[in-house]
């Protein structure tokens, strides 16, 4: 039912004065009260019903980062996404043990030179969030997997060793925190080649079934810490405990053809090694895609630790070289 309206000049502008002032009010401006009455206030100016303003009209609550960029991630429409491009929680950048596509070239302190691969990466499967292509927020489910390999170089390049990992990370993130639940699998297997001729190694059979919980912060956006644990429900050779924490400095925006450095630090403690573990410290140049949030690395890696290879788990490592990394 319609609302009676004054039918005097003067009670309209009792109304035209109320609402101004209301509207400034709910958008936190402030009124000239010599503008009402003045001639410069029009009731043409006025809604046009007197029912709730429109939420095109409102003005969006404003979310600041820590880097002092603005975001409206809090008024931004969330919808459901199936096979999203971007990932809600960025892999670790340093992770020895994450999923994607990478080659390192590297030198083993008494060893040689060696060839890691990781042949896999991660993938959104669903989401119900907003649709910024770089940083998304919401809640998501992702498939990640991969084939860790590393071939002996001296020895006609032949497979020394490979682990298999597969899991079904499941995160979330609104503005700069991040949270992600997961569950992966990861076994080691010796190549066929390097028992032939080691006959006397005593193969091991590493395995791990892994509850995940881990937390980044985003300082600024091209800059994070984190922080995540892992408790293996099941488990051979290896012990329940897991931690890795950790700081990347990366992109945040997209870069173009010029790109911009990035460095990552990792450190891992496992329980099997009675909390001993690894330092990953990586350096170089990074391009970072305008579209999906796809990362493309070069440069240079350090490790030092227990080896990342998990049939080795005791065998302490020095490494140094030159690596490819392809995150998405």
């Amino acid at each position: 039912m319609p609302l009676p309206l004054p039918r005097t000049n003067r009670g309209r502008c009792l109304i035209v004065a109320f609402l101004a002032i209301a509207t400034s009010a709910a958008r936190g401006g402030e009124l000239d009260s010599s503008a009402v009455g003045s001639g410069r206030i029009s009731l043409e100016e006025t809604p046009a019903d007197n029912g709730p303003w429109r939420e095109s009209d409102r003005q969006p609550d404003l979310v600041v980062d820590l880097d002092g960029i603005s975001e409206n991630w809090l008024t931004t429409d969330w919808d459901w996404r199936l096979l999203p491009s971007s990932l809600v929680y960025k892999s670790y950048l340093a992770g020895m043990k994450e999923s994607r596509f990478s080659s390192q070239h590297i030198n083993v302190k008494d060893d040689g030179w060696l060839w890691d691969t990781t042949l896999g990466g991660r993938v959104g499967l669903l989401r119900f969030g907003d649709r910024d292509p770089i940083r998304p927020n919401g809640f998501q489910i992702d498939l990640e997997g991969s084939a860790q390999v590393r071939l002996d170089v001296p020895d006609d390049v032949n497979l020394r060793s490979v682990d298999f990992r597969g899991g079904l990370p499941i995160t979330y993130g609104a503005g700069p925190s991040r949270f992600k639940f997961a569950i992966y699998h990861i076994s080691s297997h010796l190549g066929d080649e390097f028992l032939l001729n080691n006959p006397g190694v005593n193969r091991l059979n590493y395995s791990r079934d892994v509850l995940v919980l881990g937390y980044t912060l985003y300082l600024r956006r091209d800059l994070r810490i984190y922080g995540e644990m892992g408790w293996a429900f099941h488990s051979e050779v290896a012990e329940p405990w897991e931690f890795q924490f950790g700081v990347d400095y990366v992109p945040g925006t997209p870069t173009g053809p010029r790109g911009r450095p990035f460095f990552a630090i990792n450190g891992q403690l496992r329980e099997e090694v009675d909390f001993g573990g690894n330092l990953v410290a990586q350096a170089g140049w990074a391009w970072l895609s305008d579209e999906n949030a796809r990362l493309l690395r070069v440069g240079a890696h350090y490790f030092n630790g227990y080896s990342n290879q998990f049939s080795f788990y005791r065998d302490h490592e020095q490494q140094i070289g030159l690596a490819v990394w392809y995150d998405f």
